[in-house]
């Protein structure tokens, strides 16, 4: 009996990246430029006093961090206790089964 191991190629992070069409690059530089306008429109139209405001707010939610790890749970589960009469069963104990003879 012979066993061929096959190694799959291993691409390597760098080799992974999406090509994108030239309508894609320049469509998606268009809408950079668009948001980049509207942002510098909204930070003119409101008052210096709520823009601090603003900037303090963006400055402590960064300087917190990202939110804790929610449990690991499996996918799809609420994390909700279960309702009543659906409890999970309590594991059974050692001593209680029985052995054959």
């Amino acid at each position: 009996m012979v066993v061929l191991s096959a190694k799959l190629p291993v691409a390597r992070t760098e080799d992974q990246m999406t090509k994108r069409s030239r309508h894609e690059r320049e469509q998606r530089d268009a809408q950079n430029v668009r948001v980049k306008q509207i942002t510098a429109d909204w930070e003119r139209a409101i008052s210096p006093e709520r823009m601090a405001a603003f900037t303090a707010e963006v400055e402590a939610a960064r300087a917190r961090g990202p939110r804790p790890k929610q449990p690991d749970m499996a996918p799809g589960t609420a994390p909700h206790p279960p309702r009543p009469g659906h409890e999970p069963r309590p594991p059974k104990k050692e001593e209680t089964r029985r052995t054959r003879y």
